[in-house]
C-alpha cells in the first residue's frame, strides 16, 4: 500500500511555515540527458523550489530518472547540491581493465560484454543518496522509465527498491551493463522514449505536466565526420540513432530557439503540458568538471522561463494558462 507524504514536504524544511496558496496539482517529467541530465534537472528543480511550485507526481527517464528518484526519496535539494559538487566519477563509473576487456574480445569473440563498465558502483552511490529505499516510501508518486531487454518492452517502475531501477533507467547502452532485476535484464529508457509523459499525466488528475527536456539534439547540420573528431565517438554516434526523432511534445526543428512552449494534453484531460528545452552548455560523459555551470544555467533558465507565469502556475493553471504560448524566443529578443 503506497502512502505518500504531503508534496510540500519535498521542499526545503525553511519553507515549511510559509504561508502559501492552495497550488493546483503539478507533475514534473524528467528527460533523458546524460550527465549533463544530472546536473540540468538538479538545477530545474531548484528552480521550481524558489518559485515555491510543489511537485504532486514525478516521472523521469535516464538522468531523470537518476535525480527524481533521489529527490522524490525526500533528500533534501541542498544536500543533493552539495554531492553534485564534489562527486568523483569513480563513485559511479568504473571500466573493466582494457586488457582484460581486449582480451575478452579477441580470444572470447566478445561472449559476455554487454558494457564497459559494472553497474554496482552506480547503484552503491544511488542508495548512498536516497532518503527513502522503495517507492512505496517516497514523498510523492515516482516513476521511472526503463527498456526491459528480455522483451523489448517499455518498462515503467513504480515499486520496490529505488536504486537498481533508476540505475536500470540510466543505464547507457555500451556505457553500462544492463541491471538484472527479478530475472530480467534493464537497460536505459531514452531507447524507447526520451520522456514518460504518460507515466503521470492523466493516472494524477494533474492540472499542469511540465517536462524539462535537456536530452542531445540530433545536429542534421553536422555529418558522422564531425563525430568522428569529438571524443567518445561511440556515443555520438549512438546519440544520432536515438536523437533522430524529436519527441511529441516538442516544438518543430526549425523553432530550435523556443526555450518554452506548452499545449494541451493530447488524451483530452485538460491537463496543460508545459516543454521547457534550455540551451545548456555541451558536458562530455563521463565528466564532472562543468557540471556546476551547467546546473546554474538550467536553474536561471528555468527560473527567467516561468517567473511570467508563476501566478497561474499557484492558481488556475488549466484557466490561466493560454492554449498555446511562446516565450523568451530569441528571434524577439
Amino acid at each position: 500500500m503506497k502512502n505518500y507524504q504531503k508534496p510540500l514536504e519535498y521542499m526545503n524544511n525553511n519553507h515549511a511555515s510559509d504561508t502559501l496558496p492552495k497550488y493546483p496539482r503539478i507533475g514534473v517529467v524528467l528527460s533523458s540527458g546524460g550527465g549533463r541530465g544530472v546536473y540540468a534537472h538538479t538545477g530545474f528543480l531548484m528552480a521550481l523550489e524558489t518559485l515555491k511550485l510543489p511537485v504532486t507526481a514525478l516521472a523521469g527517464c535516464s538522468a531523470g530518472a537518476l535525480v527524481g528518484g533521489i529527490v522524490a526519496s525526500g533528500t533534501p535539494l541542498p544536500d543533493w547540491f552539495a554531492t553534485l559538487g564534489k562527486v568523483q566519477r569513480k563513485e559511479f563509473w568504473k571500466p573493466g581493465s582494457l586488457p582484460g576487456l581486449l582480451w575478452r574480445m579477441l580470444y572470447d569473440k566478445g561472449r559476455g560484454i554487454t558494457g564497459i563498465s559494472d553497474t554496482q558502483w552506480a547503484i552503491e552511490f544511488c542508495r548512498k543518496n536516497l532518503t527513502a529505499k522503495t517507492f512505496e516510501d517516497c514523498q510523492f508518486p515516482f516513476y521511472a522509465l526503463a527498456i526491459n531487454l528480455d522483451s523489448g518492452e517499455k518498462t515503467i517502475f513504480s515499486e520496490g527498491e529505488i536504486a537498481p531501477r533508476i540505475m536500470a533507467s540510466a543505464a547507457i547502452p555500451i556505457v553500462y551493463q544492463p541491471v538484472k532485476i527479478n530475472g530480467e535484464y534493464f537497460c536505459d529508457g531514452a531507447v524507447v522514449d526520451f520522456a514518460p509523459t504518460d507515466a503521470i499525466c492523466c493516472l494524477h488528475n494533474l492540472d499542469v505536466v511540465i517536462v524539462h527536456h535537456v536530452s542531445q539534439r540530433f545536429d542534421q547540420k553536422k555529418s558522422i565526420d564531425h563525430a568522428l573528431t569529438e571524443p567518445w565517438t561511440l556515443l555520438k554516434i549512438t546519440d544520432r540513432l536515438l536523437y533522430r526523432n524529436r519527441p511529441w511534445y516538442l516544438s518543430d526543428e526549425g523553432a530550435s530557439s523556443q526555450r518554452i512552449s506548452s499545449q494541451r494534453c493530447p488524451c483530452g484531460c485538460g491537463a496543460i503540458i508545459i516543454v521547457i528545452e534550455p540551451e545548456l552548455p555541451e558536458l562530455t560523459w563521463p565528466m564532472t568538471r562543468g557540471g556546476i555551470h551547467v546546473l546554474r544555467e538550467a536553474q536561471q533558465q528555468t527560473t527567467e522561463l516561468l517567473t511570467p507565469f508563476q501566478a497561474a502556475l499557484q492558481t488556475d493553471s488549466r484557466g490561466m494558462f493560454p492554449k498555446v504560448f511562446k516565450a523568451c524566443d530569441d528571434n524577439n529578443k
